[in-house]
C-alpha cells in the first residue's frame, strides 16, 4: 500500500540526487525557438524520457509532431476506483540572450548560496523535475495513491504550436479526471500560492508603409507622410487617458469582477510598492478604476512589445523611413477570443491609418484565457498539501501571462486544471541569471508528493 511517510522521507534523503539530475537536464541548450538548437531539443526530450524510464513511469515515448516532439510517460496500476492525474510540463527554453550578461554560462548550471543558476532552471525545468521527483518519492513508497500520466511537450516557448492538435488526437490516451499544470509560480518563499486564472494572448506584426524606398528627409519630408510618424500614432491611439484599450468591442465580452472575487484579490500581498520595487519603474500607469493586481490578472491590455523604423544605428543619418514596424500583444481574460481581437485591431486600422500609407497585419498563434473552479477536488487537494508544507493557508491569485495548454486541456479532455508553481518573482525567468530558488523548490517536492496523496483521497 502507498505510504505517505515512506514516500516524504525518500523525497527528504534524494534531495542531493533530484538537485544533480536537475543539473543535467539544465545543461541541455533546448532553445526551441531557433532551428540550429533542432538537435538539442531532442536531447533534451531523450532525457526525459530517459529519466521517466528510470523512476518506474511505463509506456514511455519520445512522440513525434509536425515541431518538437512530446514525451509520454504513464503509471496506471492504483486501480480503476483511483483518479487519473495528467501532469504537463515543457522541456523547451527561451534564448539566452544577452549572453554577456550571464555571471555564469546559461547552460553550465551553478549554485550560488540557495539558488541554481541556468537557463530553465525556473521556467520550466525546474517544475518538471519537481512533478517528475514527486511522482518517483510516490512510486517508491509501496506504490501511487492515482494513476499517473504526464506529457512534456517541446514547444511552449514558441507557442505550443501544435499542442493543441495532439491533445485532440490522443483524447483516449490523455483521459484523466484532472490534470496539473505546475508552470506558474509563487509571490515569495512564504507564501504559497494556488493560480486559478490565466490570462489568453493574441499577437500581431504591424507594418505600415509609405515610399517604395528610404528617402532625404530634407527633399521629401513635409511632403511624404512619414510611416514611423503614422505608425505611432496609431500606436498612441489605442489607449485613452484613462488607460482603456480603445479598439471598438474590446470589452464587449470581459466579465466583470465581482465583489467576492476583488476582496480575495485584495488580499495579495501585491501593492503598489510591490510592482514599483519589482519593476524599477518610477511610477506605475494602467486602466482607472482598478488595482495594480486586477490590471495584470483580472483586465486585458494590449502592449507594445517591439519598433522599427528608419536608421536605428549610431550617428546621424537624414531619411524619412519607407516602412515601420510594430509588434503587438494582448493579454485576454475569460470569454475574449484571439480572433475576435484580431478582427477589432483591424476595425481599429481601418477606421483610423491615413490614406496616405498602406498597411498590413500578420496574426501569430494565439491562446484563449482559462479559469479554474477554486473549490474543485483538485484545486482543494493542493491547497491542503500546501498548508501542510507552508504551515499555512495559501492565497489564489490570477496569473497575468499565458499557458495555452491549460485552455487546450480545459476545451478538449473537459477536466479542471490545478494550476501551481515554485518560481518567484525575482527568478529572472527569461532574462540573463535565471535562477531557481532550492529551498522553496525542495519544498514544492513536498507539496506535489502530498498532492498525490490528498487528490488520491478525495471524491
Amino acid at each position: 500500500m502507498p505510504n505517505r511517510e515512506q514516500a516524504l522521507a525518500f523525497a527528504h534523503e534524494n534531495r542531493a540526487r533530484f538537485l544533480e539530475d536537475l543539473k543535467a537536464i539544465c545543461a541541455i541548450p533546448s532553445i526551441s525557438t531557433s532551428a540550429e538548437y533542432k538537435d538539442e531539443v531532442r536531447r533534451a526530450a531523450e532525457w526525459v524520457a530517459a529519466h521517466m524510464q528510470k523512476i518506474g513511469l511505463e509506456n514511455v515515448s519520445v512522440m513525434d509532431t509536425p515541431g518538437h516532439p512530446v514525451v509520454y510517460g504513464e503509471w496506471l496500476h492504483a486501480g480503476a476506483d483511483a483518479p487519473t492525474v495528467l501532469v504537463y510540463g515543457h522541456y523547451d527554453v527561451q534564448p539566452a540572450d544577452p549572453l554577456d550578461l550571464w555571471e555564469t554560462p546559461p547552460f553550465e548550471p551553478t549554485v550560488r548560496g540557495e539558488r541554481i543558476y541556468a537557463r530553465g532552471a525556473t521556467d520550466m525545468k525546474g517544475q518538471v523535475m519537481a512533478s517528475l521527483d514527486a511522482a518517483e518519492a510516490v512510486l517508491r513508497s509501496g506504490g501511487a495513491p492515482v494513476n499517473l500520466k504526464f506529457f512534456i511537450e517541446g514547444e511552449e516557448e514558441v507557442g505550443s504550436l501544435h499542442l493543441g492538435k495532439f491533445i485532440a488526437d490522443h483524447k483516449d490516451l490523455l483521459s484523466c479526471d484532472v490534470a496539473l499544470n505546475p508552470d506558474t509560480g509563487m509571490l515569495a518563499p512564504d507564501i504559497p500560492t494556488i493560480t486559478y486564472a490565466l490570462r489568453g494572448l493574441a499577437y500581431f506584426e504591424l507594418k505600415v508603409y509609405g515610399p517604395k524606398s528610404d528617402l532625404h528627409s530634407g527633399v521629401f519630408g513635409g511632403v511624404v507622410h512619414n510611416p514611423a510618424q503614422v505608425i505611432c500614432e496609431l500606436i498612441a491611439g489605442m489607449h485613452d487617458a484613462d488607460g482603456r484599450v480603445t479598439l471598438p468591442g474590446f470589452y464587449d465580452k470581459v466579465l466583470p469582477l465581482e465583489e467576492a472575487e476583488r476582496a480575495e484579490l485584495a488580499r495579495l500581498p501585491m501593492t503598489e510598492a510591490f510592482y514599483l520595487e519589482k519593476s524599477g519603474a518610477p511610477a506605475l500607469w494602467g486602466e482607472k478604476g482598478y488595482t495594480p493586481v486586477e490590471r495584470t490578472g483580472a483586465r486585458p491590455t494590449l502592449e507594445i512589445n517591439g519598433l522599427y523604423s528608419g536608421f536605428i544605428g549610431e550617428g546621424a543619418k537624414t531619411v524619412l523611413p519607407a516602412y515601420a514596424m510594430a509588434k503587438i500583444s494582448c493579454r485576454l481574460v475569460p470569454n475574449q477570443d484571439p480572433a475576435d481581437v484580431e478582427g477589432q485591431v483591424r476595425a481599429y486600422l481601418e477606421a483610423n491609418a491615413p490614406k496616405t500609407v498602406t498597411w498590413e497585419l500578420k496574426s501569430f498563434p494565439g491562446a484563449p484565457a482559462s479559469l479554474s473552479r477554486i473549490d474543485s477536488a483538485g484545486v482543494q487537494a493542493l491547497a491542503k498539501a500546501q498548508e501542510t508544507v507552508w504551515g499555512k493557508r495559501p492565497v489564489f491569485k490570477r496569473e497575468g501571462g499565458s499557458v495555452p495548454v491549460v485552455g487546450d486541456i480545459q476545451n478538449i479532455l473537459g477536466v479542471d486544471v490545478v494550476n501551481t508553481g515554485f518560481a518567484l518573482p525575482d527568478d529572472h525567468l527569461h532574462a540573463p541569471n535565471e535562477s531557481l530558488h532550492l529551498p522553496t523548490w525542495y519544498k514544492g517536492i513536498e507539496a506535489l508528493t502530498h498532492f498525490f496523496f490528498e487528490i488520491g483521497s478525495r471524491d
